[in-house]
């Protein structure tokens, strides 16, 4: 499988570049540095402007799957217009490249405790707000997607640094808690679930997310 990795310097999308390394993808890592990839068989480095639908578009062609782990900044003043901008010219181009499979990361803020947003919390971070906020509002606009076989994963709440240990459990759209009543899981974890769904589609049209 030729996987894009949109993002692909990023906290999320170096871990996606390395699971896609250790499973023998061929991958494209879609940056705006190419220099900061890591050098390895099987990785093509291309730069490209993800506001860019046609340029986008060219990079994109000929893949089997576009993994979105763009991400605008969490000290971007514009994080919310950026990041929506972003990840609609994604979309646009990833459609207009003729790929159909499409998996985004978004964020854990649009998952449901109680019947309610976390975002929408007095207890969530304001400083995550914008960013949260606008990935609560894509994934919105994402279920109305009709021509691509999308998927949106949204990570535990707590996302750190961690082992790849390969084990973890799934969930829909509420938190997936442990018995100590914590919801998180490493990157490298992460990456993992991602590249299972590539393989299994088992959530296609629909987000996912999980924990330990």
């Amino acid at each position: 499988m030729k996987v894009a990795i949109i993002g692909a310097t990023g906290f999320v999308g170096s871990a996606v570049v390395t699971e896609g390394i250790l499973r023998g993808y061929e991958i494209t890592a879609i940056v705006r540095d190419t220099a900061k990839v890591q050098k390895a068989a099987g990785v093509t480095a291309v730069s490209a402007d993800v506001y860019d639908v046609d340029a986008l578009a060219v990079a994109l062609s000929g893949h089997d799957a576009v993994v979105n782990a763009f991400n605008a900044g969490w000290t971007n003043p514009n994080l919310y217009d950026d990041f929506t901008k972003g990840c609609n010219s994604i979309q646009a181009a990833t459609k207009k490249a003729g790929v159909k499979r499409y998996l985004t990361v978004g964020g854990a803020g649009s998952l449901y405790i109680g019947g309610h947003q976390l975002v929408d919390s007095p207890q969530f971070p304001k400083e995550y707000y914008a960013g949260a906020s606008a990935a609560r509002d894509y994934l919105a606009a994402l279920r109305k997607e009709e021509e691509l076989d999308w998927t949106f994963l949204s990570p535990s709440i707590n996302l750190h640094p961690g082992e790849r240990t390969g084990n973890f459990r799934l969930g829909t759209e509420n938190p997936v808690f442990d018995e100590h009543g914590k919801n998180d899981i490493s990157v490298a974890d992460l990456a993992v679930s991602i590249f299972d769904e590539l393989e299994n589609n088992q959530f296609v049209k629909s987000r996912f997310t999980l924990g330990y």
